[in-house]
This record gives structure tokens, sequence and C-alpha cells, in this order.
């Protein structure tokens, strides 16, 4: 009997050192190489200090930025700690009552779906150009510039698909609101 087990476990042992660790290690390697922004958590900095992440959103409630849409981690918005879904479906009466007085407190009307829910992880960082064109009103009033300026200020910061066919066009918040306090 143990001359079958050794073999089997030496052969578990080979491959759980392979590749549970040296091919993840060198993969690490090379993508910390080859990109080393984006293997690093794609960090945003300003004046040397990191001030977020170009893959998480942050929570602006400020009527003088732009907002990120909804996140579903609580007690506190955009933690990745606590990243999940909210686990609600479409039936849902409770989901359904979020929406409506979501849609209530952005003045009713017709409103992007990106603007009253949550994205499958709760950290989205990114609206649709459309939730941030809505917005652009507010934030200009309350910062006294023209609406003009910050329209094209988020057509500048609008994203394409990836690859021109992936996905939808999006406005990163966190860098259109960057971009709106460099306005000085």
């Amino acid at each position: 009997m143990i001359a079958i087990l050794r073999p089997a476990i030496a052969v578990v042992a080979l491959f759980t050192l392979l590749l549970g660790l040296a091919v993840p290690l060198a993969f690490t390697g090379i993508a910390g190489t080859i990109f080393p922004g984006r293997a690093g958590g794609s960090l945003v900095q300003v004046d040397g200090k990191v001030i977020g992440s170009d893959l998480l959103g942050q929570d602006f409630t400020s009527d003088r930025y732009f907002h990120p849409r909804p996140s579903a981690t609580s007690p506190q918005p955009y933690n990745a700690a606590a990243s999940a879904a909210s686990q609600l479906g479409p039936t849902s009466a409770s989901l359904l009552a979020a929406m409506r007085e979501r849609v209530a407190s952005l003045d009713g009307g017709s409103v992007p779906a990106d603007a009253v829910t949550a994205s499958g992880s709760g950290l989205d960082p990114h609206v649709s150009p459309e939730t941030a064109a809505r917005q652009v009103g507010r934030v200009a009033r309350a910062r006294g510039l023209p609406e003009g300026r910050l329209a094209e200020l988020v057509a500048q910061h609008t994203e394409g698909r990836e690859f021109g066919v992936l996905g939808e066009p999006r406005v990163n918040v966190l860098r259109l609101n960057l971009a709106l306090d460099a306005l000085r």
C-alpha cells in the first residue's frame, strides 16, 4: 500500500508547489514587470498621495461633485471589504422601494438605470455618460461654472467600449471629479 501511496503523495506535493506556488508567483512577477500600474491596483495619486483607484468607486456626496452610482456595500458605501451584490431580485419589494426613493431624490423623470441601481460588486467606479450628463446642472450651480464647460468635461472623460465592441461607454467618476477640481 505504501508503494502505491508514495508516488501519489509525491505527485500531489510536486503539483501543489508547481501550480500553487511557482506559477502564480511567476505570473505575478511578469504582470508587475509588464503592467506595474495595473498589477499594483491602478492607484490614483495626487501630489504623491494615493487618493483612490481607477477600479473602485468612492462616495462623493457634495453637490460640488459628480456622484457615482449607488453602492451595495454596507454599512459604509464603497467598502471593498464588504463587496457583494445586494441579492435582491427584480420582483423584490425592497429593491423597488429603494429604486423609487432614488428616482424621487433625482427629481424623477426619465432616469438612467445606473443612477438608481448598484453594480454587481457594489464598487463600480463608472457611470454612464447619460448619468454624468444628468448631473451637469447641479454641479454647475454648486460651483458657479457654465453648464457647457462641464458638459465638455464629461465628454472628454467618456471612455469608449473596450476594443471598440465590449461593454458600454462610461465615465470614471473619480477621474472626472479630479478634472473638475483642476478647473480653478
